[in-house]
């Protein structure tokens, strides 16, 4: 899992109890997967089909900085699906983890799913020549 995006909680992302707004961290999930997923497509017109499985296991308070990180789960004709997990940078404890998020490449006329031309082995290779 790479880690590659932080964000720092602020006073308007607090909820009543003065802990990072479960609303807000789910934004935050959707908005960087879909970072993600377009760099792994190559492509911008991608939508959020599901997101599976959301698990909190502990708060961020104000002030805490959360950092994604992201893996590719598994790659079909049409779409990616990815697994995010947020933690806190600085004692690295699991905040939240979303689990099955689904986006699927749209023709950007009809609106209407379309191949994207990936594979996982490709996705992988193409890491690899990124990092090295």
């Amino acid at each position: 899992m790479r880690f590659l995006s932080r964000r720092l909680v602020m006073p308007y992302d607090l909820n009543y109890a003065g802990s990072l707004f479960g609303g807000r961290v789910l934004q935050w999930i959707d908005e960087e997967s879909a970072v993600y997923a377009i760099c792994q497509l190559d492509s911008n017109v991608l939508v959020t089909k599901h997101i599976g499985a959301v698990t909190f296991e502990s708060p961020a308070m104000q002030g805490d900085i959360v950092e994604f990180g992201l893996v590719t789960k598994s790659v079909g004709r049409t779409s990616i699906t990815v697994t995010c997990l947020v933690r806190n940078k600085v004692t690295k404890k699991t905040i939240c983890l979303a689990d099955d998020i689904v986006f699927v490449k749209l023709d950007p006329d009809t609106r209407e799913p379309i191949s994207h031309g990936k594979t996982m082995a490709l996705l992988n290779d193409d890491n690899l020549e990124n990092d090295g």
